[in-house]
This record gives structure tokens, C-alpha cells and sequence, in this order.
């Protein structure tokens, strides 16, 4: 089964994998998100949606639609 940032738990730290480039928004492959960068999810919001992480020195707020595109190894 493969692990996705919207898998991971607050404190979780993980490697990207891979993503579909035509599916993930420019701005975050722009901002580090990119296959062997470390992330770490540092917050959920209440709601459970976006998740706030560390990518590569890059704090970043995503919605979850867009972390289940995008896969990682812990």
C-alpha cells in the first residue's frame, strides 16, 4: 500500500517518492515539493483540512486533496 502525505501523523517525518506532475499545483514543485525532499507534517488544521509541513526549509499549507497525490516513503 502506498503512503501519502495526507497518511502521515503530526511529528511524522517522511521522504517524497513521487507525484503526478500534471496533477500538483506548479507553486509547490516551485517551493521544494520534489521527489527526495524531506517533509514533516507539522499541524492539521481543525477541520482536518489543509495540513501545514516543512518541505525542505518551505512551510506550507496544503489541502488534502492535494497531499493523497502525493506519495511518500517514512
Amino acid at each position: 500500500m502506498e503512503l501519502t502525505l495526507a497518511d502521515l501523523e503530526i511529528g511524522d517525518v517522511a521522504t517524497i517518492e513521487s507525484f503526478d506532475v500534471e496533477q500538483l499545483p506548479m507553486k509547490l514543485i516551485e517551493m521544494g515539493c520534489l521527489p527526495g525532499n524531506r517533509v514533516n507534517l507539522l499541524q492539521v488544521a481543525p477541520s482536518n483540512d489543509p495540513l501545514y509541513l516543512n518541505i525542505s526549509g518551505s512551510f506550507l499549507a496544503i489541502r488534502r486533496e492535494t497531499a493523497v497525490q502525493i506519495i511518500v516513503r517514512k
